[in-house]
Formats: structure tokens, C-alpha cells, sequence
């Protein structure tokens, strides 16, 4: 009889005292190895299955579709044991130890405690609620994991860069679209930097050019031509084009088969389903005229995350989504703050999560400041200050480490960054490879942003060959332990489990062996 059995937890803790000690008496344990197959569709439900160790994933029978995973503490099938045939596979996905419980024992348990019976009979309540609602509307998460294909965007209009302004227009006109790709002759000089050879122009680049340039009605259109364009692969997820247009903000994308244009994507086609997520709050943070403006889109980004987690959406696209849309509000509070004449002479970094791109929630601050070589800025300081100060009011706590662009450490013109980073490997101490480290996932997000390039350079060109650094990187998450029982549960104690330091144990634990 399992002593170990988690009565705390519910359902379990709905039971009698008579009830868990008859719940205990019946429980057994299995073990499942890797792609072993639990249960199978069509199978008669005799008992319910809770996972101590392991996960479990529910698919269908020829395995073209999966319907949920299970791992420490979940159950299943309840839904079987109610109706007395299983109707999905349950297939272990690495080693899995269970306990069993017995119908007869949970259908026992079910009739004689109203509030256990009541808790999954809410779940299956709930769950077919889902379902219909599901069925009623489209699912947010199905839709931005849909693929761009030919049913998501329209043929492109292409044309020659010699086509005069005039003639555009009626074409754009005829085609009843707003933007067409022009064709850039081959020594247009824009092409040498880049690969693709299409630019973009919309009606309002022909009306400024038009009405505000003065330029004449017979200009070749590949003059005001925009190079490049931004793009998404045919085939790829249309979420990751809601992160491109949300992190470039632009309302349309060309779509690409290799280097050719097949098509364009436009926000039009895709704004009614995803309004009032990523895009209209990109707006919100663009249009703020003030720090109490921008408190208010960025509070706003919460409900964003809400809204992806619970339609399913995975987190690594989450993390792309919040990184652009975190990128977004810095920028905007770094342009309220800074006086505009110093935005083209310095350049914003971030580095830690923030850098990588890996949050989901605001975490503290780390950034850092590049300066333009022999900048003169009154009342700097003060400024750098109030910067850091109002990212915390945008919901960015201080950083208890001082990785700030209020601490002058942090503040360099790009030749003393390029003079610090070669003491920094020079001396190769902890402080040192940990403020290597920390550089290591800069990310330019506010002014010039050209400025960070030739620190990275030279941060990466000082590693080449340095083993013995790189060695430093691990020893940090060596000294920590995995924060793991027997059975792969995380231990807990008083001061609460530290997921930074345990996870990245655990990773280079894995490494090494």
C-alpha cells in the first residue's frame, strides 16, 4: 500500500479520513518505459491512472493528432471511467511510474462524497464547455499557428521600376489593393546589400512623394521604391508574421517561396480575429504622448499573455511575441525620456532574459548604454537616472545587481567598451567572465542602434580561443544542486525552490553526462 499518496492535493482532500484510508488500501503502482502504450482506444477503463514520475501524452489512433499531456500529479482517463470505453491512446513518453486506482474503489468514492464527485464533474463540465465554445468561434490558438499558405494571402502585383508614379496608381487602382513590389533594375545600388530584389511602395509613399516632395507625376516608381521589404517564408506560422509586423510595425509582409515574391500578407486579412492582442496594443505603446500613456498600454501587455496562455499557444512563440512587444515599450519610454537630440548618439541595450528574448512576465532590468565617441550630454546622469526609474513604473523592477544604465559602470562610449571587454578577458576572474557573460546577450532596442555592432564585434573576436573562459561559464551552475527528489519531483523547502539556479544545474548536469 503506497504511505506516500499526496492527500493535500485535490480532489483527494475532499475525501474522509475512512475514505483516504480506503482510497490508500487500493492503490497500486506500475512502471511504463519510454513509447510504451498505457492504455488503448477502445480498451474497457478499469482503473484510474495518477502519474508519480514521467509524462503521458493522449493521441489518436493513427497518431495524426494529440490531444493533451499529462505529467507529475495529473490523472486520466476520467472520462472512461464514466462512459467504460477509452477512446484515445495514452502513450507513455519517457518512463513513467503511476499509481492505480480501481474503478469499482473511484466510483465508490464518486457516489458516496458529493464534493469529490463534484470536482470532476465540474472539469467535465468545464472541458465540454471549451469544446462547443471551441466549435463556435475560431480558436485564437488554432489560428496563429495556421501556416501561411495561398488561402491566407493574395497574388502580388509586381512592377517595373520604370513604371511612372501615374501609371502606378491606376494599377494599384485596377487591382483594388493599396501596395505593390517593384522589380529594382539590376544596378540599382540598394541591391548590393541585400538579396532580395523587391522594394515596396504603398499610396501614401506616392502621396508624400506626390504632394509633400513635390516630385513630378511621371517619377519611375523605383525611386521612392522602400528597400528592403520585410518578409515571411510560405509555409511558416503565421504567428511568427504577427511577430515580424509587430516588432517592424507594418502592415503588410511580402511572402517568399526561396527568392521569389509569391505573394503579400497585409494586416487587413488578419486583424478582425487578432485586434485586440499584439497589434492594437503595438499601437497603444506607439501613440503614447506621455509615461502615463505608455503605464497603461503596458499594463495592457498582461492580457496579452493571459489571452495566449490560455488558447494553448506554445511558449517559446509567446517569448517572441512579449520580447517584440517589451522591445517596444523600452523604446518608447527611452524616446519620452532621453532628449531628442541624443537619440541618434547613443544606443540602449538590454542583456539577460530580456536580451535572449526569453520572458513572458517583466522581469528586473539589466541594460546598459553605448555612447557616440566624444558625445557632450548635460544633466546626463540625471536623465539616466529618471530612465531606469520609469521602466520600474512600467512595471521593470531596479536590478538588485546595479546592471543599469543609471550606474555609470554601464555607460561607456564604444571604444571604452571595446577598451573594457579586453581587461575583462585579460583578467579572467568570476566578476570579470560574468560581466562577459552578461554582454554576451546584448540586444540593441532605442537609438542608434548601429552603435552596439562593433562592441559585439570585438566582444566576439576577444573570445576566439579563450577555453579557458568558456570553462568559467559553467562552474557557477556545477556548485548548485539539482533541485530534484528520487522520483523526479521538485524539493521544496521554507525559503521556496530558486528555478534559475536550479534549472541551469540541471541543464549542465545533463551536458555532462
Amino acid at each position: 500500500m503506497p504511505d506516500k499518496f499526496n492527500m493535500s492535493s485535490p480532489p483527494f482532500d475532499r475525501l474522509s479520513e475512512p475514505q483516504q484510508n480506503q482510497l490508500r488500501s487500493a492503490l497500486d503502482v506500475a512502471y511504463y518505459r519510454d513509447k510504451d502504450t498505457i492504455v488503448k482506444a477502445g480498451a474497457e477503463a478499469d482503473q484510474l491512472y495518477i502519474i508519480i514520475k514521467g509524462s503521458v501524452e493522449e493521441r489518436d489512433t493513427e497518431r495524426k493528432e494529440v490531444y493533451a499531456h499529462y505529467t507529475y500529479d495529473d490523472m486520466f482517463d476520467v472520462r472512461a471511467l464514466m462512459s467504460g470505453a477509452v477512446k484515445h491512446d495514452y502513450v507513455a513518453l519517457e518512463d513513467t511510474l503511476v499509481y492505480l486506482l480501481p474503478k469499482d474503489v473511484f466510483v465508490t468514492l464518486y457516489h458516496s462524497n458529493g464534493q469529490f464527485a463534484a470536482y470532476f464533474d465540474t472539469s467535465l463540465a468545464t472541458r465540454q464547455q471549451l469544446i462547443e465554445e471551441a466549435q463556435k468561434q475560431q480558436n485564437l490558438g488554432e489560428f496563429i499557428l495556421t501556416k501561411v499558405d495561398e488561402e491566407i494571402y493574395h497574388p502580388p502585383l509586381i512592377l517595373p521600376a520604370s513604371m511612372p508614379i501615374t501609371e502606378v496608381t491606376q494599377a494599384l487602382l485596377n487591382q483594388g489593393v493599396d501596395a505593390a513590389l517593384i522589380e529594382l533594375d539590376e544596378n540599382d545600388p540598394r541591391l548590393a546589400a541585400h538579396t532580395s530584389r523587391y522594394g515596396i511602395v504603398t499610396r501614401t509613399n506616392m502621396l508624400h512623394a506626390v504632394v509633400l516632395e513635390q516630385l513630378a507625376a511621371n517619377t519611375a516608381i523605383g525611386d521612392i521604391a522602400t528597400y528592403p521589404v520585410h518578409q515571411v517564408e510560405k509555409h511558416e506560422f503565421l504567428f511568427n508574421a504577427m511577430v515580424t509586423m509587430t516588432r517592424q510595425r507594418v502592415k503588410r509582409l511580402m511572402v517568399c517561396e526561396g527568392k521569389e515574391a509569391v505573394g503579400m500578407l497585409d494586416m487587413t486579412q488578419i486583424l478582425s480575429a487578432f485586434s485586440t492582442h499584439s497589434h492594437v496594443l503595438s499601437l497603444s505603446i506607439a501613440r503614447a504622448n506621455s509615461i502615463d500613456e505608455l503605464a497603461l498600454a503596458s499594463n495592457r501587455q498582461q492580457q496579452l499573455v493571459d489571452s495566449l496562455v490560455t488558447n494553448g499557444i506554445r511558449t517559446r512563440f509567446m517569448m517572441e511575441l512579449v520580447s517584440a512587444v517589451n522591445e517596444q515599450i523600452i523604446e518608447r519610454a527611452f524616446e519620452l525620456v532621453v532628449p531628442p537630440a541624443m537619440h541618434n548618439h547613443c544606443c540602449l541595450i538590454v542583456m539577460g532574459s530580456e536580451g535572449r528574448g526569453e520572458q513572458i512576465l517583466k522581469t528586473d532590468q539589466d541594460n546598459a548604454l553605448i555612447l557616440e565617441q566624444g558625445l557632450e550630454w548635460p544633466n546626463q546622469q540625471r536623465v539616466l537616472d529618471e530612465l531606469n526609474h520609469t521602466l520600474a513604473r512600467l512595471g521593470y523592477p531596479l536590478c538588485p545587481g546595479n546592471v543599469m544604465v543609471s550606474n555609470p559602470h554601464w555607460v561607456r562610449t564604444t571604444t571604452e567598451w571595446q577598451q573594457h571587454i579586453e581587461k575583462l578577458v585579460a583578467s579572467a576572474n568570476s566578476e570579470s567572465v560574468m560581466e562577459i557573460a552578461i554582454l554576451a546577450d546584448a540586444r540593441a532596442v532605442a537609438g542608434n542602434l548601429e552603435l552596439l555592432a562593433p562592441v559585439k564585434q570585438h566582444l566576439q573576436q576577444q573570445m576566439e580561443g579563450q577555453e579557458l573562459i568558456l570553462t568559467e561559464f559553467t562552474r557557477p551552475a556545477l556548485n548548485f544542486a539539482v533541485p530534484l527528489t528520487l522520483f523526479g519531483n521538485v524539493k521544496s523547502s521554507k525559503q521556496g525552490v530558486d528555478l534559475k539556479q536550479g534549472g541551469s544545474s540541471l541543464l549542465f548536469t545533463v551536458f555532462e553526462r
